[in-house]
C-alpha cells in the first residue's frame, strides 16, 4: 500500500491531523467499509493564468511546496499567462479529471468575466469545482505623494465638483482595479474617467507623477512606491486598518464611505466531476498548507489574508459576488468582447 494511500485511508477514518480535525466527519466515505481512493497517485499539476514572480504565483507555489511534501508527490505549477485567463483554462479543461490537474484563477476570472464577456469559453458552474480561497487582498485607495487630496472624502469632493475629470487607472479592462472604480461610481454617484495600463509598474508610476489621480492598490504591489516615498494610501476600502498600515483609516470608519469595500482573491479549483470526498480532502490538504509558519508569516509580509472557507462557504462567496458584480457591469455597459 502506498504511502499516500495509507494517509488518504486514515484521513477518511477521522485520523488525520489536527489542522484537518473540522472536517474529519466530512472525510468519512458514506460506505464506510469500501476503501478510500488512492490520492494523489502520480505528479499533480496546477496551471495558472499569472505569470512566475507575480503575488498569486508566489503563493501558489507555497502550497505546492507544502503539499508536495504532505502528499509525497510533485504538485507542479504550470503557467500560462495572457488572453484574460482562457489559455490557462483551455488547458486544464484538456487535463485530467480525477484532481491531478487542478486550476488556480482570481475573482476576475470567476465572478465578473461572465458579465464582462458574452462568448466566455466557460462556465463556473458547469467547469469548476472550488476547493480553498489561496489568498485575499484588500485594496487601498491610492494617490501620488503631492496629490491635494489626504482623504477619500476630498476626493470623492472633487469628482462631484467636477464630473468626468477625475482620472483613475487600473492594471487592465476589466481588472479589479478597473471594477472598484466602477463601483466607487456607483456607490457615490461620481463620475470619473477610467485609463487602463499594461501593467502594476506603469500603473503606479502614472500614479505617482500625477498622470492619474488615483487607482486601487495592494501592499504587495503598491507598497514598494508608497515606501519610498512616492504614493501614498489614503483609505482601505475593507471593514477594518491593516495592521501593516494602521494609520490608514478603514472606509468602515467614515459614515460616508462605509460599505464600500473591494478586496481580490484568488482560489484554487478541480474539475466539476471531481468526487465530493475527494474535493473535501483536497481543500483540508490545501488548509493545512496555509496553515504552515513560513506561508503565514509570507502572508504577513504581502498583505495576504486566507480566509478558511470549505468548498459551500467559497461557493456562498462567489455566488455574492457575482451578483454584485452583474450589477456594476450592466450599469456600466462594460463588454470586454
Amino acid at each position: 500500500m502506498t504511502t499516500s494511500r495509507r494517509r488518504f485511508i486514515a484521513r477518511s477514518a477521522g485520523l488525520g491531523l489536527g489542522a484537518c480535525a473540522s472536517f474529519a466527519s466530512d472525510l468519512i466515505s458514506p460506505a464506510r467499509g469500501a476503501p478510500a481512493p488512492a490520492f494523489p497517485t502520480r505528479a499533480v499539476r496546477v496551471f495558472t493564468p499569472f505569470p512566475a514572480g507575480s503575488g498569486p504565483d508566489a503563493s501558489l507555489r507555497m502550497v505546492a511546496d507544502q503539499l508536495s511534501r504532505h502528499w509525497g508527490q510533485p504538485v507542479l505549477v504550470d503557467n500560462r499567462p495572457g488572453g484574460n485567463g482562457f489559455i490557462a483554462v483551455a488547458a486544464f479543461k484538456k487535463g485530467a479529471s480525477d484532481g491531478h490537474d487542478l486550476l488556480q484563477l482570481d475573482s476576475t476570472h470567476i465572478t465578473s468575466h461572465p458579465s464582462t464577456f458574452a462568448n466566455l469559453p466557460y462556465d463556473v458552474q458547469r467547469d469548476f469545482a472550488s476547493l480553498r480561497m489561496l489568498l485575499r487582498t484588500p485594496f487601498f485607495v491610492t494617490v501620488g505623494a503631492r496629490s491635494p487630496h489626504r482623504t477619500l472624502e476630498d476626493l470623492l469632493r472633487t469628482a462631484r465638483a467636477q464630473p468626468g475629470r477625475v482620472t483613475y487607472g487600473s492594471w487592465f479592462n476589466g481588472s479589479p482595479g478597473h471594477l472598484a472604480g466602477l463601483l466607487m461610481q456607483s456607490r457615490f454617484d461620481v463620475s470619473m474617467l477610467h485609463v487602463p495600463f499594461r501593467d502594476f509598474g506603469q500603473l503606479y508610476t502614472a500614479v505617482a507623477n500625477g498622470d492619474v489621480d488615483w487607482a486601487m492598490g495592494s501592499v504587495a504591489t503598491a507598497a514598494p512606491l508608497e515606501k519610498a516615498g512616492r504614493l501614498r494610501f489614503i483609505a482601505l476600502a475593507a471593514p477594518q486598518r491593516d495592521p501593516l498600515y494602521p494609520d490608514v483609516p478603514a472606509t468602515a470608519e467614515t459614515p460616508a464611505t462605509r460599505g464600500f469595500e473591494v478586496s481580490a482573491w484568488a482560489g484554487l479549483f478541480a474539475p466539476a466531476a471531481i468526487s465530493g470526498e475527494l474535493r473535501r480532502m483536497i481543500s483540508a490538504d490545501v488548509s493545512q498548507a496555509l496553515a504552515a509558519p513560513e506561508v503565514v508569516a509570507a502572508y504577513k509580509t504581502l498583505g495576504y489574508e486566507a480566509p478558511n472557507l470549505s468548498p459551500p462557504q467559497f461557493d456562498a462567496l462567489i455566488r455574492r459576488e457575482t451578483a454584485q458584480w452583474a450589477k456594476v457591469v450592466q450599469a456600466a455597459h462594460l463588454k470586454l468582447d
